[in-house]
């Protein structure tokens, strides 16, 4: 199983590179990046500002039932203060077409290459802090075995572009559900395969710690009034419960990250099955092509004669 990381790759490269050349050496960087799920960057920096860059981000539409304030995950201004301080400022308005826009000051990242990297891996994860800022608040208050008072009986996320999944907090535990979807039909049937095999592997040895997953093919009893466009799922439903445990310390920005992507995460083992076997029907078609071409008889040769004529033997 190969999990993402939460930083795009792409973003933090640029990144890098910006942060190396001198800022008394002027140089204008213009990039427009799209991640999966339809999440948006443009990364910009102009030779009047060498000490300054920005980084936008534009989501994708919600779904109606998502949880906004604004244009952003409920908690997302406030998470991204925390996260980056006075290393960058939030703009209002943002960029147009974008939901948030950062202005980096280049002369506060740390001396240290090291420290360095660390710092623009943070940035290169702004779409980890902002998504997950209205579920990162609630699984903070289950780390206290409380519920965040501004937490509803069932919270409504942004899972993809203009999907939901849902959230059932509780003191001791919080119930994430998600209504699997995928467009292809064969695409679904692999998926739903694996999301059972998914929920048989907690039982092996090494996964006793994991949290509890169940799958079904009908809604669950918490999504009890959801309108019926939410739940229209062909690959059933998935309920992850998430403990205490699952998030004590360093736990809860890696719990945070893998409940974000869950789809992406099953949509990349459903791409790489699917490669996988036409690879091996390939291979096991080429093997019978031989078989057939070892099968075919030898054609008989001509012989010719002392004087050099050819003929054929009549049988």
């Amino acid at each position: 199983m190969i999990l993402m990381q939460p930083q795009a790759r792409a973003v933090l490269q640029i990144l890098v590179n910006r942060s190396r050349v001198k800022q008394e050496k002027p140089l204008e960087i213009d990039f427009h990046l799209v991640e999966f799920n339809d999440v948006r960057y443009h990364i910009l920096s102009v030779a009047k500002e060498p000490h300054y860059m920005t980084l936008s981000l534009g989501l994708p539409l919600p779904a109606p039932e998502t949880v906004f304030s604004g244009d952003l995950p409920l908690g997302a201004v406030e998470a991204v203060r925390g996260a980056y301080g006075s290393l960058a400022q939030v703009k209002e308005p943002p960029e147009m077409g974008y939901n948030l826009t950062l202005r980096i000051d280049l002369s506060q990242l740390p001396a240290d290459e090291e420290d360095c990297l660390q710092v623009l891996t943070k940035f290169a994860s702004v779409r980890s802090v902002v998504l997950g800022a209205p579920l990162r608040e609630i699984l903070k208050h289950l780390a206290m075995n409380t519920v965040s008072p501004d937490a509803d009986r069932l919270t409504a996320l942004m899972h993809r572009p203009r999907e939901s999944c849902f959230l059932v907090p509780q003191a001791d535990k919080v119930t994430v559900i998600f209504p699997m979807r995928f467009k292809d039909a064969n695409d679904a049937v692999l998926a739903t395969s694996f999301l059972q095999e998914f929920m048989e592997a907690r039982r092996t040895g090494g996964l006793n710690t994991a949290p509890p997953c169940l799958w079904s093919s009908n809604p669950p009893a918490e999504l009890q009034g959801v309108s019926g466009l939410a739940l229209d799922a062909n690959c059933g439903f998935v309920s992850i419960v998430i403990f205490a445990r699952h998030v004590e310390g360093d736990k809860l920005e890696r719990t945070v990250w893998n409940l974000s992507t869950f789809h992406a995460y099953v949509s990349y083992h459903v791409k790489c099955s699917k490669a996988f076997m036409h690879t091996r029907m390939r291979r096991r078609v080429e093997s019978l092509i031989q078989v057939l071409n070892r099968a075919k008889p030898d054609l008989e040769k001509d012989k010719k004669t002392a004087q050099g004529r050819s003929f054929k033997r009549s049988v």
